[in-house]
């Protein structure tokens, strides 16, 4: 089985800048994003996941290479590199540059700052040597530059290729000789038009392509990342106003020369900059007025007074309450008031600034409007029909054998959000307030979460929702916790199976432990399966209860980055108010039976119906690579269970158990990697 590579991966582990890590992801979502999901990865994950068969493109940017070294040397490049050879693809911008040099050389001489050695991965056979201009000192713009860089066209044929343009430049180097490598695979993208400061040999190189093995690098000295608008010039430091102006008059060559430079890696790029669009307005509903009602009364302890509006501050959210009973709903911008003078400063970098940069949401306050009286109409959320979803949801609930129905029957809505799972698992004082059942959904995510520290921007057309379980103490034994993320891949494939009559053959299956997988409709085989879905499970111990919130996220009719529900040909196009009643009131049913009866044998056989692992021979290389064939999954804890193999794979007897938070699976390549 194959799998699409569909992950730009942003290296942010150590080595790395936080300025330079969050210009990557800014620059490279708007460029790639929806086709690929741009997220951060770390050297941990580099040295023990397999990242490998799903990465389109792994980028190193600014930052020291020694830090990159002191992670990686050994097993970490190794990888990268054999990821690489055979057919991935590497960025370097400026020390991920250096670092995928042959030899470093910066600032030879210098005995505070002198960095000379080889390195390991070697992508340019030559030698990067900086500074190319003097006056670099670290974690400061002292020696930042808007450098001007001639561009080599023929080696960018596609795409609208500037002649010159000026790039940020802070301490990169000059790719030594790069023209005597032609023979060896490299070709000069980019040469710098100043005079350096140090020698370059033949040429003056500033970007190269660097054919390696079956894949491809691009190290550039300069940072074609950095969006002017995200440069603060009010920094200071002499002259660095006036650089940013410059850059500014040559930000759109800025663009073209990047946009150039992923199209000769083979990407798939956006013909216009993709925007991230600006947090809307949050609405709390129910199906029932008077639940709302009571979500509002059990926050009122937290509710604060600020020039006559109320307000809740919790530990990651400002929310700004207005409730229906006082505005009218032919106006509500204008029964909106503004925001008050002690809120306005972290507001006004959002809403009084149009510009594209940039933006730390938790910083800007989030608007809830609260509908104590009926659900919004659909003028107000016109990407998702209130009334619909709490009409399909009351109807799965009437044939439901579920007698107490919770889930989904009150909704917190908004068009932008940043994160669902984050407004609700981060501000844990409204979370403890929170009853069973209440669900947050979202048409777009700015800042949506994976497993670790991925954020990513979550398109139109993904099912995005999270919902809270207090799960007591008391069932624990029985029901352990564990099993909710179980419990959750199956209420979204039974949710799709059952959502009408004729959908029960739509192929959607489990990848153990909570992945949602489908066939790929490009594949007449049937044998590639793609990743539309996945679920994220956070759990705190709160007094006699464990307070989950789950959070799924579903392609359902947006094609890109692999593949959605409506490209499986089902009957009729998935409705998202539709599917989210359904997959929600099956989870209720699910949950219901879960809790009185724990994960037995009716979830077993649920399970192993719909995963695709029955029988499946993998590599347990955190057992020096012995082979063993998959079992199923332990019914106390929800371990995988496997056999190991012996000679012409006959059983030995000797069965193994595995945790899903402690073991990687990469179920393409048939490895398990235990994570030390």
């Amino acid at each position: 089985m194959a799998t699409k590579r569909m992950n730009i991966l942003v290296y942010s582990g150590n080595g790395s800048t936080i300025e330079s890590v969050r210009h990557c992801l800014y620059s490279l979502r708007r460029l790639l994003s929806p086709s690929y999901a741009v997220i951060t990865v770390s050297g941990d994950a580099i040295i023990k996941e397999p990242w490998t068969a799903s990465c389109a493109l792994l980028v190193f940017p600014g930052g020291a290479d020694l830090g990159y070294c002191r992670t990686l040397n050994g097993e970490g490049n190794r990888r990268i590199s054999q990821y690489v050879e055979r057919g991935g693809l590497y960025v370097g911008l400026c020390a991920g540059g250096y670092y995928a040099s042959r030899r470093c050389e910066f600032e030879v001489g210098n005995q505070k700052m002198e960095v000379v050695g080889n390195r390991e991965l070697a992508f340019f056979p030559g030698t990067c040597r900086g500074c190319a201009f003097p006056g670099f000192v670290y974690h400061s713009e002292a020696g930042t530059r808007a450098t001007q860089l001639r561009i080599t066209k023929e080696s960018l044929a596609k795409g609208s290729i500037p002649d010159l343009f000026r790039s940020y430049y802070n301490g990169g180097g000059v790719f030594v000789d790069a023209p005597k490598f032609k023979d060896r695979g490299v070709e000069v993208l980019a040469s710098f038009t100043d005079k350096l400061a140090v020698d370059p040999g033949e040429g003056s190189a500033s970007a190269v392509y660097c054919k390696v093995g079956e894949g491809a690098a691009i190290l550039t000295s300069t940072h074609p990342e950095f969006a002017p608008v995200n440069l603060d010039q009010n920094i200071e430091e002499p002259g660095f106003a006036k650089i940013v102006e410059a850059l500014k008059e040559d930000d759109q060559q800025r663009r073209d020369f990047f946009k150039a430079c992923l199209l000769k890696l083979g990407l798939q790029v956006n013909q216009d900059q993709i925007a991230v669009p600006s947090l809307s307005r949050l609405h709390l509903s129910s199906a029932d007025a008077s639940d709302t009602l009571h979500i509002v009364e059990a926050l009122e302890d937290l509710i604060s007074m600020q020039d006559g509006q109320e307000y809740i501050n919790d530990e990651n959210d400002v929310f700004h309450l207005q409730r229906s009973s006082k505005w009218s709903l032919t106006s509500i911008a204008d029964a909106l008031p503004s925001i008050p003078n002690s809120l306005l400063d972290n507001q006004e970098a959002h809403e009084n600034d149009n510009q594209d940069k940039i933006i730390d949401y938790n910083k800007i306050v989030k608007r809830l409007l609260i509908h104590d009286q009926q659900p919004p109409e659909s003028k107000e959320t016109p990407y998702f029909n209130h009334h619909a979803y709490y009409a399909n949801l009351k109807h799965y609930e009437s044939q439901s054998h579920n007698t107490d129905p919770t889930f989904g029957r009150s909704l917190l809505y908004g068009e932008v959000v940043t994160s669902t799972n984050t407004m609700l698992e981060k501000n844990t004082h409204i979370l403890r307030r929170l009853p069973t059942g209440f669900t947050a959904t979202a048409t777009v995510q700015v800042a949506g979460r994976g497993r670790g520290t991925n954020v990513w921007v979550s398109p139109a057309g993904s099912l995005m929702y999270s919902t809270v379980i207090r799960h007591p103490m008391s069932l624990t034994t029985q029901a352990p916790v564990v099993f909710l993320q179980y419990l959750a891949a199956l209420a979204v494939v039974e949710g799709i199976k059952t959502y009408d009559h004729g959908y029960q053959c739509v192929p959607v299956r489990l990848k153990w432990p909570n992945d949602i997988f489908a066939a790929d409709p490009a594949d007449i085989t049937g044998k590639t399966f793609v990743k539309i879905g996945g679920i994220l499970v956070n759990s705190h111990y709160s007094t006699s209860e464990y307070l989950s919130v789950i959070g799924v996220g579903l392609n359902t009719t947006n094609a890109a980055p692999t593949t959605s529900l409506n490209a499986l040909n089902p009957p009729a196009p998935f409705a998202l108010e539709k599917l989210l009643a359904r997959i929600l009131t099956c989870f209720s049913t699910l949950y219901h039976r879960f809790s009185q009866a724990g994960f037995d044998q009716y979830f077993e056989d649920l399970y192993y119906k719909h995963w695709l692992h029955t029988d499946q021979v993998v590599t347990l290389e955190a057992e020096g690579g012995i082979r063993a064939r998959i079992r199923g999954i332990t019914s106390d804890w929800g371990l995988l269970k496997a056999e190991e193999l012996g000679w012409e794979d006959r059983a030995t007897g000797r069965l193994l158990t595995l945790q899903s938070d402690s073991n990687s699976f990469d179920f393409f390549k048939g490895l398990i990697k235990r994570k030390v």
